[in-house]
């Protein structure tokens, strides 16, 4: 998978500024995804420091689970669990007719490939970026695009 100048949030000029994704837009598709299932959302988080990532909870007959989207770039992925630096992705086959129009869907298998030297040769990642990779040291690409570095 080809990581995009910007995706972790971080950038080194304001030139290279990354774009942004429609968190309202979002927000409204999580909600009428959860009332066409007769579920709920439970709650809806927008990017805060120092995460780079919009998610929502929702609850569908009783299956409680996180939809995530990067901030910048239509990324979606699924999530059983979402702490500080603790994300679970799961795939929800069934969901992924409900975003495609809007989002990239990323699976657990795209998300949890190593993330190393190699991978990183075949990105379009900024200087900021490769500076907070050596530091966080993440393990997977699903810890790149959805992280929660400052």
């Amino acid at each position: 998978m080809k990581l995009p100048n910007g995706i972790t949030g971080f950038y080194d000029s304001k030139a290279n500024t990354p774009p942004q994704v429609d968190g309202k837009q979002f927000k409204q598709l999580c909600f009428d995804f959860a009332s066409r299932n007769r579920g709920k959302l439970i709650d809806f988080i927008t990017p805060q420091y120092p995460s780079n990532f919009y998610y929502a909870q929702v609850d569908v007959l009783g299956n409680r689970f996180y939809i995530l989207l990067n901030e910048h770039y239509p990324y979606l992925a699924f999530a059983s669990v979402v702490e500080f630096g603790n994300i679970k992705f799961i795939d929800r086959p069934v969901l992924n007719e409900q975003f495609p129009s809007f989002y990239r869907i990323i699976g657990t298998v795209e998300l949890n490939v190593p993330f190393n030297q190699n991978l990183i040769k075949k990105t379009e990642l900024n200087s900021a970026e490769l500076e907070q990779i050596a530091y966080w040291k993440p393990e997977t690409v699903g810890q790149v695009i959805f992280n929660y570095w400052d």
